[in-house]
């Protein structure tokens, strides 16, 4: 295929998944819609993995269905760690398109930071939406922060790349207009409450959930969970934190003894709002699922405590919990799940959060509100 073809092929296929981003809801304003029918996808993956159904496919520029997977509304995974676990990607198009749109810069002059650059597409997005000048870009990676340079310049844009851990934000070019953190984070960091300007606000992936917080007065941070859930690459303290992935815990977990009882169980604790509750209470826990004796097990783990928990439901609403360790990790995300269960199964939207100057955070649903772990 030719270079005109191939060009040819990329725009028609980015139109069509604008469009489909469109009819779903994700891309609602006109600025968001040309920033994403005109940054180039595909020179920002030249080679990616992707997941179909229980495979990693690996694709490259000029493979015959390379761009047809770069316009697909999927991650791509551009960077793997030593245990085979992504740790740097294009994430998946609904799921920016839907964070950009939640951005609120709080003026026309201050930047935009942007953590978590991986192969810099996000970084291309702002800065067509906000101008090169007014976008900040951190990456941990050095090779990934030098990756993402070239793709951005090939594009034909040159925002402020910076080299450190976003945990920390990037004070050198504060304050911020607007923060977007296309990474998991288990809490929202002080650095980001205090280099975001007054009455702007933070985008964040924290826990399975994306939230939307608005600085107020003193640094506090309040806003609201958006309807969708996702769960991003964690964040890394530095390029070569490699932690070790959940089934690392699966043999112990699935053998341990310990204590046991009878539970009532709201819902499966494996669905995606009960996920999203226990990951804003156990940010540091890990979650999966066994197969044991032929029935679906669901499982978690405290590393640091050697906590466990595995919960085996029942067919009357009813489950078997074998728990050890010093803490009893199911009866501490318990009672949000039930509350949910209770209040009617509400989408996360319905759930606001406070950050409150004391980095305490809260998390409420109607008149019930919950303090959460630091």
């Amino acid at each position: 295929m030719t270079t005109t073809a191939t060009a040819i092929r990329a725009g028609i296929l980015r139109r069509r998944l604008v469009q489909q981003l469109t009819r779903d809801g994700a891309l609602r304003s006109r600025f968001w819609h040309e920033a994403f029918s005109t940054v180039p996808r595909e020179l920002f993956v030249p080679r990616f993995t992707r997941r179909e159904g229980s495979d990693l496919v690996t694709y490259r520029a000029g493979d015959p269905d390379y761009l047809t997977a770069v316009y697909s509304n999927t991650s791509l995974n551009t960077r793997y760690d030593i245990h085979g676990t992504a740790v740097s990607s294009s994430s998946q198009p609904s799921m920016m398109a839907r964070m950009c749109e939640a951005l609120a810069p709080v003026n026309d002059r201050l930047p935009v930071l942007d953590l978590g650059t991986g192969p810099g597409y996000n970084a291309a997005l702002l800065c067509h939406r906000y101008g090169s000048d007014r976008v900040v870009s951190r990456d941990v990676d050095p090779d990934i922060v030098t990756d993402a340079a070239k793709h951005l310049a090939m594009a034909g844009y040159s925002p402020t790349l910076t080299l450190g851990n976003g945990a920390e934000g990037c004070p050198g070019n504060a304050p911020y207009g607007a923060l977007i953190a296309t990474y998991g984070t288990g809490r929202i960091p002080e650095a980001w409450r205090h280099q975001v300007a007054r009455g702007g606000n933070i985008v964040a992936n924290l826990g399975h959930g994306l939230v939307a917080l608005t600085i107020g007065d003193h640094r506090s941070a309040t806003g609201h969970f958006l309807p969708v859930l996702a769960a991003f690459m964690q964040a890394r303290p530095n390029a070569n934190a490699a932690p070790a992935p959940a089934r690392t815990y699966a043999g112990k977990v699935a053998t341990a003894t310990g204590h046991t009882q009878e539970i009532e169980l709201p819902a499966n604790p494996g669905e995606d709002m009960p996920q999203f509750l226990g990951s804003l209470v156990h940010p540091d826990v890990v979650d999966f699922s066994l197969l044991l004796d032929g029935k679906s097990v669901h499982c978690l783990a405290h590393p640091r405590s050697s906590s466990w928990a595995r919960i085996t439901p029942g067919p009357d609403g009813t489950a078997r919990l074998n728990h050890g360790g010093p803490r009893n990790l199911w009866a501490e995300r318990a009672p949000l799940i039930s509350r949910w269960s209770a209040a009617g199964e509400p989408t996360a939207d319905a759930y606001s959060l406070t950050v409150y100057p004391t980095g305490q955070h809260e998390l409420r649903l109607g008149d019930a509100f919950w303090s959460l772990p630091e």
